[in-house]
């Protein structure tokens, strides 16, 4: 009778953890948000730059794609490689991780403003993913020697 006790239990084990893999929403799907956005006011009126951290709580990676404003004629996603910019055309968001967008790294470039925003006024971009919905961001205009706490 003992060495059934065993097998049951290991068998009763191994149930329960197969009621522990991948079928929670929130391990196949990426769950976004946005936080930490800001774009320094310009020094010229035709280009800026944008920043914010993008968490994803979900199971899933995701990518971001592209970027748009009705603030610009175009938005460009940059990484920073050593001391040279590169445009890409996506980035990564890690599962159950971020992509963060800082001065000295990530970055977004507004080109063609329509207008110079000023330091108190916010401008509303609109975030593409590979996968997930899109998600619209008010980015407040910050002074152009901001350096928020964060690290952003």
């Amino acid at each position: 009778m003992r060495h059934l006790v065993v097998p049951a239990a290991l068998i009763a084990g191994a149930l329960a953890l197969t009621g522990c893999g991948g079928s929670g929403s929130g391990d196949s799907e990426a769950e976004l948000s946005v936080s930490a956005s800001y774009m320094p006011q310009p020094v010229t009126g035709d280009m800026a730059a944008g920043y914010f951290t993008i968490a994803n709580k979900g199971g899933a990676k995701d990518e971001l794609t592209s970027v748009t404003s009705d603030a610009a004629a175009t938005v460009t996603m940059h990484e920073t490689v050593g001391q040279s910019m590169e445009e890409v055309t996506s980035l990564d968001v890690p599962a159950h991780g971020q992509l963060v967008f800082k001065s000295g790294g990530n970055h977004l470039m507004f080109e063609k403003l329509k207008r110079k925003p000023r330091q108190g006024e916010k401008v509303t971009v609109e975030l593409h993913f590979a996968k997930s919905d899109p998600i619209t961001v008010e980015m407040p205009v910050k002074s152009a020697t901001y350096n928020p706490a964060t690290g952003h």
